[in-house]
């Protein structure tokens, strides 16, 4: 008897340490085991973020990627889809009364949180009273986190494509960077040329997303010295022409596809390999509300080309 309850226990620890091993993307909920992004220094945001023939194609999850029971713009749901597959999140900034930059996309609190009225004319101290809701409209325990808790929860974790909105200066932006040495795993969201200038002359070292899509805009870039290894290309939320990918590429430049809205529609009808389409077609990062159907996409991709990183761990 002992012999026989023994010959279980170490089929039981054979069969669980043969399900361990098995690829994660196996299965219903999609997990993969190395989902860090570790970047210690800039150098290093710069070397991962540069196209060459087997970069490492990632997703971006669109406000965080909210779910069921899990708010856009919220720790929580950063951490929930953290825990799955290496991702960039993008989240938008603003600012309350009394200059505290919190992540919120809409200017009012209605639709996402239990408050309502302007973000900017509410104090801190009332936001921390509310609670978030999620894409349904369900109440949740979580809050409005601010952006020093955000950039100290992402430290070896992700890569943040911050959105600054209107209201909030660059500059605010960029000491919450410098607080929390988040350099190496942040990139400031900007609209225009001008914009993306106004950033680098502030911040020289820090990364970019610019909306790149044609040639002059990328010569607009270069005319404000603005140099390749500082930049990401957001192409747009259709897929950009071979001519442009091939440009950014030959730059060195990553291009972001928003697969948001139509393209996540497409994938959604035809099936997920859409996603890789996309990455076979050019594109670098998607980002997506979808952020576990186009993962598990994109780690079939990477496990049938055989891509690596060392800065995934």
């Amino acid at each position: 008897m002992v012999w026989y309850a023994t010959r279980l226990l170490i089929l039981s620890f054979l069969a669980s340490f043969f399900v361990a091993c098995l690829p994660s993307n196996i299965g219903g909920d999609f997990r993969y085991h190395n989902h860090r992004i570790d970047l210690a220094t800039v150098d290093e945001l710069y070397r991962f973020l540069t196209y060459h023939e087997k970069r490492y194609p990632l997703i971006s999850a669109h406000r965080g990627g909210p779910s069921e029971g899990f708010p856009e713009n919220a720790l929580e749901t950063f951490e929930n889809n953290f825990r799955r597959q290496p991702l960039i999140i993008e989240c938008d900034i603003r600012s309350t009364k009394d200059d505290v930059l919190v992540l919120m996309h809409d200017e009012t609190l209605d639709r996402t949180t239990t408050g309502s009225g302007r973000l900017r004319d509410i104090k801190f101290s009332a936001l921390k009273k509310l609670k978030l809701k999620d894409p349904a409209g369900n109440v949740t325990s979580y809050r409005i986190p601010t952006l020093d808790e955000t950039l100290q929860w992402g430290a070896g974790k992700v890569i943040f494509t911050l959105d600054v909105k209107r209201d909030v200066p660059y500059a605010a932006v960029i000491d919450a960077i410098r607080r929390n040495k988040a350099e190496a795993y942040c990139v400031i969201i900007t609209y225009s040329a001008d914009q993306a200038a106004t950033v680098h002359q502030l911040a020289p070292d820090v990364m970019i997303s610019a909306s790149i899509r044609s040639a002059s805009d990328l010569l607009r870039l270069n005319d404000r010295n603005i140099p390749d290894n500082r930049l990401v290309a957001f192409v747009g939320t259709r897929e950009a022409d071979q001519a442009l990918y091939d440009l950014l590429h030959g730059h060195g430049i990553l291009c972001i596809l928003g697969t948001t809205g139509n393209l996540d529609k497409q994938a959604a009808a035809r099936g997920d390999t859409v996603y890789t389409a996309f990455v076979e077609r050019g594109a670098d990062i998607l980002s997506t509300d979808r952020p576990l159907e186009a993962g598990r996409a994109l780690q079939s991709y990477r496990i049938k080309n055989k891509l690596t990183s060392s800065f995934i761990k």
